[in-house]
């Protein structure tokens, strides 16, 4: 049974195609897509046209409605935000692409991580990434982060979540800095602790 609501990072199984598909080839249509989207799109009818493929892929794959719109929930008010100030310094029209090709890539990048594991995904990146490891690339170390970026998304969105709550609470308004210094406070020490316990496995060493 699939829960109503499912974090950033979390894998839905299933049998589909798109849950067939390897890993690789749906980080590397990931990747391909975001740079098309970013480079090629300008129109407001295009970025939709992204969307709208990515919503056909989710149909596909077969994740109920209320768990994708759960994927893009969390950044949704960034992307109004971001929607806005673009609307105020060049129009409506780039502004409304920018925000659905932004979202258009957030959802492909929530159906790669509810479509696959994440021990697939980084074997995958780490087979792609072997053959560079005798020009002296840390193969393991850029996996490494890779996965802790992905598993560290749902905890850094629970951490807006819980800044949020505790303003509404106390009955404090939206401020800007009010809201994004404890965010980035707790950031700063979870990462502070994270790079700790890594040096203490030997790490990096």
């Amino acid at each position: 049974m699939i829960p109503r609501s499912v974090p950033l990072g979390v894998y839905v199984p299933g049998t589909t195609l798109v849950h067939r598909a390897p890993a690789g080839g749906k980080f590397l249509a990931l990747l391909v897509f975001i740079l098309a989207s970013t480079i090629f799109v300008g129109t407001p009818m295009l970025a939709g046209a992204c969307l709208a493929a990515v919503l056909v892929a989710f149909a596909v794959a077969r994740i109920p409605v209320r768990v994708a719109v759960g994927q893009v929930a969390p950044v949704l008010p960034v992307l109004l935000v971001l929607g806005a100030f673009q609307w105020w310094q060049r129009g409506p029209e780039p502004a409304a692409t920018m925000v659905l090709v932004l979202l258009a890539s957030v959802a492909a990048a929530a159906l790669l991580t509810l479509t696959t594991t994440i021990t697939e995904l980084m074997e995958s990146l780490e087979r792609g990434l072997s053959p560079l490891e005798r020009f002296g690339l840390p193969v393991d170390s850029v996996t490494l982060a890779i996965s802790l970026t992905i598993r560290l998304i749902p905890v850094q969105l629970a951490t807006v979540r819980e800044v949020l709550a505790a303003r509404k609470a106390r009955g404090a308004g939206f401020s800007v800095a009010a809201f994004g210094t404890p965010v980035l406070v707790r950031s700063i020490r979870r990462a502070r602790l994270l790079a700790e316990a890594l040096t203490a496995r030997g790490v990096g060493d």
